[in-house]
């Protein structure tokens, strides 16, 4: 796994295909800040918690200059399902081979009921106009993470 990363740090380059299958890069958000977050699955209550989350906040976050990307081991055609059902407005990317989840250390070692496994540790990096980290934020809460986001960012 790698290192997490720290306010300040470059960060890592992506692209990735979306719901569609369209390659969207974070590159492509340069002069925008963005907030990057990481899931376990698609349709899975505290993921479809989360993400609608950032679907009913989404027009606030873009007002204050802020896009939102949803990364997640799944194939695209299951993040279609889950935009979908869900109504989501968030740009939901695909990570099957787990580079990019791990280039930004959201992929690693869990503890579930006394157990050791490998696994998408749920993860928020907030990258600046300039590609930095501005925040690291690791093991958080499905429930309650955008709100928290919001508040932190006093937006």
């Amino acid at each position: 796994m790698s290192e997490r990363l720290q306010p300040g740090d470059v960060a890592p380059a992506f692209t990735l295909p979306d719901a569609d299958g369209n390659e969207v890069s974070l590159s492509d958000h340069k002069g925008r800040k963005v907030i990057v977050y990481f899931y376990p699955a698609a349709l899975t209550p505290g993921c479809t918690k989360q993400a609608c989350d950032f679907t009913d906040n989404l027009d606030l976050l873009a007002g204050a200059g802020y896009d939102v990307i949803g990364i997640s081991p799944d194939a695209p055609e299951k993040l279609a399902k889950f935009r979908e059902k869900e109504s989501l407005r968030v740009t939901l990317l695909a990570d099957p081979d787990k580079t990019v989840l791990d280039a930004y250390a959201a992929f690693g070692e869990k503890k579930n009921y006394g157990k050791t496994y490998q696994g998408v540790i749920r993860s928020t990096i907030i990258v600046d106009e300039e590609g930095k980290v501005e925040h690291a934020l690791y093991n958080v809460r499905a429930t309650g993470h955008v709100a928290k986001i919001i508040k932190d960012l006093a937006i």
